[in-house]
């Protein structure tokens, strides 16, 4: 495998850039965030969380979050005329566990799905309907039929959906296509995604406006806008339009312009037929995190202030709005915590052999270029590890000589016993689980700080950590059972 070149404003030590000042417009700074990362792998490692009997965990900074989320809301607030209906539903397939979605719920953010499971995710943690957008590019008829009858908002992706879309809603319940008694609406709030066909970004997997992407009905195509004007023409109950250019890779300019491409459609269509038909934008998600370092960057606010700037429009009162941040909200927030099982060497380097590798970063392990972590060292009691940088791989468990979280990566010397965190995980890492060779998953932990402890529980001045189970680990015996356990001899009689 090529090595992936080491992330900028390296944290060997656990510890954030000298200096770093706070996140630029508005937020935590780093260094809080660090310090809390700190005291919670030693506190992981003194409660036994973490140890030679559990030698990886997932960290969740449940503060941290909860500071995202209001730095989100504020940042559209600033910019968004007093009371425009605003929804900030959370991309569910960024972190998909129950006890997030609650936390986020009950600090006011929705959940945007793209499968059933993910719906059951959202309907366990209390999301409402109301507050719960279906995006997918392959729905079901069964998926549609349920979204319609629950009231979730649904994004057309393209015009076969759409057209089971009209023959479902005339045959909801209630009144005329399963609206309210006198509306002719459903009540579900449906919509079509539109691909501006704007361009990608550096990672082209996740660039989802480019001329051939998979994703909403391509608009530069020949005839595809005024197919798009028409079916609104058609259908009164049409009332959003939805697009989302990409995410990680994406630079904001081109984020921007996508969604000034859109915001210039919903005018155009609404010119056309003659009424405010389109009252909602579901501009989607999509903003890039930092993973070079502990700087929040670029900032919800920012992303605000530019679209302000380059689409008044969107923010004067005559759209509601729609957001489906997933990455930015969680990324920052999580760490995976692995125990050095073996440090030795090979070819004059060293290499520490940890618990972490591809099964929690499938991304990094396989894509390094463009998935790089940092890795900061802890030592045998969970303390930030200090001494001169070594060039040394970070090895994953996995059976296949390309499982290493890190490739030639300037740290102190990790030794058996030691910790490895990786940074930045807290969202498409630890809770997407790839069980390569049966590996089992990892216990996922909700932390936070407490003052007025020692670091012990014992409330002798200092910072204690409550932990609180996210996940439990998984067993062996679920492994098995997951892998067809209960019939060992199915297929021995055909």
């Amino acid at each position: 495998m090529s090595s992936a070149a080491a992330p900028s404003g390296g944290a060997s030590a656990g510890g954030a850039p000298s200096g770093e000042a706070p996140s630029a417009g508005g937020g935590e700074s780093g260094s809080d965030r660090v310090a809390r990362r700190d005291d919670a792998v030693r506190a992981a490692v003194e409660h036994g969380l973490l140890g030679p009997e559990a030698p990886i965990i997932a960290l969740l900074d449940v503060p941290g979050i909860k500071a995202s989320v209001a730095e989100l809301r504020a940042a559209f607030d600033a910019v968004t005329a007093p009371g425009t209906p605003v929804l900030h539903a959370f991309a569910v397939k960024a972190t998909p566990l129950v006890p997030v979605l609650r936390l986020l719920h009950e600090h006011g953010i929705g959940a945007e799905v793209a499968s059933p499971g993910e719906l059951a995710l959202a309907r366990a943690a209390g999301v409402p309907p109301t507050e719960t957008v279906l995006d997918s590019p392959a729905k079901t008829i069964a998926e549609l039929r349920e979204a319609l009858a629950l009231g979730i908002a649904v994004n057309a992706d393209n015009p076969q959906e759409l057209d089971r879309i009209d023959g479902l809603v005339g045959d909801l319940p209630g009144g005329p296509n399963g609206g309210p008694a006198g509306s002719p609406h459903p009540r579900s709030p449906i919509g079509i995604r539109v691909n501006p066909q704007v361009g990608g970004g550096s990672i082209e997997a996740l660039s989802t406006a480019t001329a051939t992407s998979k994703f909403g009905v391509a608009l530069r195509d020949e005839g595809a806008r005024e197919w798009i004007v028409q079916a609104y023409a058609d259908r009164p109950w049409l009332t959003r339009l939805h697009a989302h250019t990409g995410s990680q890779g994406i630079p904001l300019s081109l984020m921007t312009r996508g969604i000034a491409e859109t915001y210039a459609l919903a005018e155009e269509i609404n010119r056309r037929v003659g009424r405010q038909q389109i009252d909602t934008l579901d501009i989607g998600g999509g903003l890039p995190v930092n993973f070079g370092s502990d700087v929040t960057t670029p900032t919800y606010t920012q992303y605000a202030r530019l679209l302000a700037e380059a689409v008044p429009g969107l923010f004067d009162g005559r759209y509601g709005l729609v957001t489906e941040f997933g990455r930015s909200l969680l990324a920052k927030h999580g760490t995976v915590v692995a125990r050095v099982e073996y440090a030795k060497s090979a070819g004059g380097r060293p290499v520490a052999v940890t618990h972490a590798g591809v099964q929690i970063a499938t991304r990094t392990v396989y894509a390094p270029g463009s998935w790089p972590l940092r890795i900061a060292a802890y030592d045998a009691l969970g303390r930030p590890k200090a001494g001169p940088d070594v060039v040394q791989d970070i090895a994953g468990p996995a059976c296949f000589a390309g499982d290493l979280l890190a490739e030639g990566r300037a740290l102190p010397l990790l030794e058996q016993g030691d910790y490895a965190a990786a940074l930045d995980t807290g969202a498409y890492y630890f809770a997407h689980h790839y069980a390569y060779n049966s590996l089992a998953r990892p216990g996922v932990y909700g932390f936070a700080s407490v003052e007025g402890g020692n670091g012990n529980g014992n409330g002798n001045g200092g910072t204690d950590v409550r932990f609180a189970v996210v996940r439990e680990p998984q067993g062996v015996e679920e492994i098995v059972a997951e892998s067809g356990g209960a019939r060992p001899t199915a297929l021995t009689a055909l």
